[in-house]
C-alpha cells in the first residue's frame, strides 16, 4: 500500500500520527505543505472525496485569525482559495492510502486500516 501523510511537521497531531506509523513499521511518505507546497489538483481531489467542510479546519488558529469578512459566507470555492493560500487551514493529518483519503488521527482506526 502506498501511503502519503500530508501536514506540517510541528503539528502535534501530525507528530502523533508519524510516531504511530513509525512504531508500527508502516512505510509512508511525508508531504510538508509549507516546504513542498500544495497542488490545486490534489486539493480538488480531496474536496471531491471528503467535502470542503471536513477539510477546512475552522477551529484552528490560522482560521480564527482571519478577518470576519473572510470567514463569512464560505462555500467550496472560497474554502479552496483559503486552503491554497494557507495550507495550515487544512485539517491534519490528511492521509492518502492508495487514493482512499482520510483526515485526522485515531490509533484505533489506524490499527484496523494500516497495521500489518
Amino acid at each position: 500500500m502506498a501511503l502519503t501523510l500530508y501536514g506540517i511537521p510541528n503539528c502535534d497531531t501530525v507528530k502523533k500520527a508519524r510516531r504511530w506509523l513509525d512504531e508500527h513499521g508502516v512505510a509512508y511518505a511525508f508531504h510538508d505543505y509549507r516546504k513542498d507546497g500544495l497542488d490545486p489538483v490534489m486539493l480538488d481531489r480531496w474536496v471531491d472525496a471528503l467535502g470542503w467542510e471536513k477539510l477546512l479546519n475552522k477551529s484552528g488558529t490560522t482560521f480564527r485569525k482571519l478577518p470576519d469578512a473572510d470567514k463569512a459566507g464560505i462555500d467550496a470555492a472560497k474554502a479552496k482559495a483559503l486552503m491554497l493560500d494557507q495550507p495550515a487551514m487544512i485539517r491534519r493529518p490528511l492521509v492518502d492510502a492508495d487514493g482512499a483519503y482520510s483526515v485526522g488521527f485515531s490509533a484505533d482506526d489506524w490499527q484496523q486500516r494500516f497495521a500489518a
